[in-house]
């Protein structure tokens, strides 16, 4: 089942900030795991104090979280290098 694709205010500038090819690999990425969650590659769930699940895609991580409501909403709320994503 396909999920809407929501972006925070800081994922969309991260995406701006960084080079065409490698914000339209994660947006693809995205689409990926929008289309059939269960099925997605290089996805963990997140534990201890942050929710939600991580995407690796080369070396940047997309965070995001599933919500099952009425529209179902993929959040994605953000996209950061791997060196500074866990702190």
């Amino acid at each position: 089942m396909k999920y809407q694709i929501e972006y925070s205010r800081t994922a969309q500038k991260t995406l701006m900030k960084m080079p065409r090819n490698t914000a339209e690999l994660i947006r693809q990425k995205i689409w990926e795991v929008a289309d059939n969650p269960s099925q997605a590659r290089n996805v963990k769930a997140l534990h201890h104090e942050i929710a939600g699940y991580r995407l690796r895609v080369g070396d940047w991580r997309v965070f995001f979280d599933l919500v099952n409501g009425a529209p179902r909403v993929l959040a994605v709320t953000a996209i950061r290098s791997r060196g500074g994503a866990y702190k």
